[in-house]
């Protein structure tokens, strides 16, 4: 007999089930929380049927397996149990590529940014300049960032001795090492093909090419900033504390690296967990301040040392006013970035005025970065990004909260947009080169976003002939834009922007024709065919101003990637607007045509080290222009316009072993962009003297010189003394010999004072002065003319040398009579 009790029967003795599949064993690289379902507070949200497909879980070896197969060793080598064969030889060989392109003909760079190759050189020598970032050996101020780039380079020196290889290889390996997290970070949550996609990417954009075959801080910021937001996505998948921890602790050492940039992503990724974390929320909000505790005292350990240490026994803080590392970070290197009040910066400290123009470093607005000086450098694959990020977030919108792809979609393009628009609308300085930090933001949703709409396209139906339409556009639009940028240097490989643009646009087409009619074995395999040529036309412009880059010595404070370009601010070699290259044409390259309401710009010529340089404008808010010219040259100024450079111009001249001039006309008002620089500039086969008169680029130092220098240096603190941080360090990696930097980077700082130098003096503690010849006496809004008061004394009171090329002045002898 049968009865019913709600549902339920005495079924007699159970029925024999159906044998279970075997289940994937578990990966110790996906943790199980991050397919569980969302925690008990997580609202229910709709499936998200064919418009999110849930991201499976990804399989590797157990504990088991994974030792049968020689451990986390055989791990690295094969990948995932899932992986196709040709997943792992294919990362290894993009890395061994990279590794190739990074290191190819480094040392041609000689020691690049010799401000930090001197302050790294300084390091070697000493461990307190170690750990204060010091400029010399002897501590007499600091470089006008914290030191943690500098240690590194420091270490390799101390290891293998001064020379460019040791300066430069610590940040190629942190390039490598930049794509490998970013691949880590994007295969997680997507396929190994997205991965790759992004991580070569990242690889081949211009700028990053640059910067990890340069000695400033971003490269290692960069590597920062890609493990933090590997850690911050690792955090999402279980909510596991130790992850959100370990990305404070990376935003920690950005800041000391480079401060505040470093923070610039903080506010999305912290949003983004706070929303999307698999946990309740109030345990949200206790891991982010716990992770926020973790980034202030990794980052502020240091800080703390240093404003508690006595002044008095400790360098001076190089780009502040008032030898406080809290000011540097807040005002010059802070908020003066951002507003453009910038005191003790070149060409002044004001403002730089309001409107379109922006101020002194170029033009401001949402189409900044995409300019000519800009483009070249990042803009590749930007409109890409921006279409993938909004393609990614459509398709992932109604998954449930805890969702970790559509997460990566929101922390990777939060990112991205801080960065892009801090970097388009700040008026401060800025330079090409710092487009680096936007590189992994685009290269991984570059690579997630077109994994993520072609699983869509093979789906097939109205789905997925709307995912081959975005992919066609983005193919097409991505085309397009490299045609731009290589149109922007028409004399360089001309074939090469008609050859993107056709082979994009076949792409485009191919994709588009494939997803809306063809089927089958034959439509899948002509898919691909198109979506490689995609993606070969989208990387080649990219590719071919990278090899550019590789290919041409960089050095100086100022650098770009990929050839000259019409209406550019930068050579190829780097230096300022207009400036030349190392090995290139003679003399410095035209200047590009300012744009405003009236008035002129400057002119400037070089010759022999001979320079002079001129400026006049009309405008409001004119400034006092400083003393310009070049080595032994004179020059002068009346008040220039809002954002034109203060009249005299910057120090010009510099020596340059062939003849150059240089002019254009540089426009006023608030759309005012500077034109030509005065003085020579770098000549052809060689360089003598540093742009703005060593003020951006080192001094080519006789060997005659150096031997002067070098006699009875250990009896003296310094060998010598000489304005301007570059100056300084050109004579110091000359010698190995402590060079005292008087005013810092701009020879703006107020140290030393006067009083000090003279007891310095009075001490013996310095043989030489090093004339630079620029008149760089502190520059407009900075310094209280300490440099200036400096130089008079000097020339006043000692008796000059003349060795080889150089001008000294010897402070032991005083003049007679």
């Amino acid at each position: 007999m049968t009865t019913h009790d709600h549902g339920t029967r005495d079924a007699g003795p159970p029925l024999p089930q159906p044998p279970q599949p075997p289940q994937p064993p578990a990966d110790p690289a996906v943790p199980m929380a991050s397919v569980a379902p969302a925690a008990s507070d997580a609202p229910t949200m709709a499936p998200a049927g064919p418009m999110a497909p849930a991201a499976p879980a990804a399989p590797a070896a157990s504990a088991a397996s994974v030792a049968s197969d020689g451990g986390r060793l055989a791990r690295v080598r094969r990948g995932r149990p899932d992986d196709p064969r040709w997943v792992r030889p294919t990362l290894w060989a993009l890395l061994a590529v990279t590794t190739v392109l990074y290191l190819w003909s480094l040392g041609a760079s000689g020691y690049a940014n010799q401000f930090y190759s001197a302050a790294a050189q300084a390091g070697s020598e000493s461990w307190k300049a170690f750990f204060f970032g010091s400029s010399d050996a002897a501590n007499s101020i600091t470089v006008d960032k914290p030191p943690a780039s500098l240690w590194p380079m420091a270490l390799s020196v101390r290891l293998f001795g001064l020379s460019s290889w040791a300066i430069l290889v610590p940040e190629a390996l942190m390039g490598v090492a930049t794509v490998g997290v970013l691949y880590a970070a994007v295969r997680r949550r997507f396929s190994a093909a997205a991965g790759l996609i992004a991580a070569a990417a990242l690889a081949v954009t211009p700028v990053a090419a640059l910067m990890f075959r340069f000695n400033n801080p971003d490269a290692l910021l960069c590597l920062l900033m890609v493990s933090a937001v590997y850690c911050v996505l690792r955090a999402l998948e279980d909510a596991r504390t130790k992850w959100l921890v370990l990305a404070g602790v990376c935003f920690g050492l950005g800041f000391l690296t480079k401060t505040l940039q470093a923070w610039l992503i903080l506010p999305p990724l912290a949003v983004v967990y706070a929303v999307c974390a698999p946990a309740k929320f109030g345990r949200r909000i206790g891991q982010l301040l716990l992770a926020g505790l973790a980034m202030v005292v990794s980052g502020g350990w240091w800080v703390a040392i240093v404003e508690l240490w006595p002044a008095s026994s400790r360098p001076y803080i190089g780009g502040s006013q008032h030898n406080s590392f809290l000011e540097l970070t807040f005002g010059y290197n802070g908020l003066g970035r951002i507003n453009g009040n910038e005191t003790g910066s070149v060409g002044g400290g004001g403002p730089g005025g309001g409107g379109r123009g922006g101020g002194r470093w170029g033009d401001t607005g949402i189409d900044r970065l995409f300019g000519s000086d800009m483009g070249g450098q990042i803009a590749w694959l930007l409109p890409a990004a921006f279409i993938l990020l909004a393609a990614g977030i459509w398709l992932t919108w109604r998954a449930r909260r805890t969702d970790t792809r559509r997460a990566a979609f929101l922390v990777w393009g939060g990112a991205l947009l801080m960065t892009f628009a801090t970097f388009s609308f700040m008026s401060g300085i800025f330079h090409q080169y710092y487009n680096i930090a936007l590189a992994p933001y685009i290269a991984a949703l570059v690579g997630m976003g077109a994994a993520l709409l072609w699983e869509r396209r093979n789906e097939g139906g109205r789905a997925g002939a709307a995912a081959s339409a975005v992919l066609a556009l983005t193919v097409a639009v991505t085309a397009y834009m490299s045609y731009v940028l290589l149109g922007r240097s028409p004399d360089w490989h001309p074939w090469l922007r008609w050859a993107v643009l056709i082979g994009g646009l076949a792409a485009a087409a191919g994709l588009l024709l494939t997803g809306l009619l063809a089927t089958g074995r034959l439509g899948r395999k002509a898919a691909l065919a198109a979506a490689g040529l995609g993606l070969a036309a989208g990387l080649a412009g990219p590719v071919a101003y990278t090899l550019n880059t590789v290919d041409t010595p960089k050095q100086g404070s100022i650098v770009t990637a990929g050839p000259s370009v019409a209406g550019g601010m930068g050579g190829p070699g780097g230096g300022f607007p207009g400036g030349g290259r190392m090995g290139g044409p003679p003399g410095m390259q035209n200047g590009r045509q300012g744009t405003g309401q009236q008035g002129q710009g400057q002119q400037g010529q070089g010759q022999q080290g001979q320079g002079q340089g001129n400026q006049q404008g009309q405008g409001q808010g004119g400034r006092q222009g400083t003393p310009g010219g070049g080595t032994g040259g004179t020059g002068g100024g009346q008040p220039g316009g809002q954002n034109g450079f203060p009249g005299g111009g910057f120090p010009g001249g510099g020596q340059s072993p062939r003849n150059g001039q240089g002019n254009a006309q540089g426009g006023q008002g608030q759309n005012g962009t500077p034109g030509m620089l005065p003085g020579g500039g770098m000549g052809e086969g060689g360089r003598r003297g540093g742009g703005m008169g060593g003020l951006l680029n080192g001094q080519q130092v006789d060997a005659e010189v150096a031997a002067k220098l070098k006699k009875n240096a250990d009896d003296y603190t310094w060998a010598a003394a000489a304005i301007g941080s570059q100056n300084a360090a050109s004579y110091q990696l000359a010698t190995q010999k402590p060079v005292m930097a008087i005013g810092g980077f701009n020879g703006s700082d107020p140290s030393p004072t006067l009083a000090q130098f003279k007891e310095y003096v009075k001490q013996d503690k310095i043989h030489y002065f090093i004339s630079s010849g620029t008149g760089m006496g502190g520059g407009p809004g900075g310094g209280q003319g300490t440099s200036s008061q400096i130089t008079s004394w000097i020339e006043s009171t000692y008796k000059k040398v003349t060795v080889g090329s150089a001008t000294l002045y010897d402070l032991t002898q005083k003049k007679t009579g």
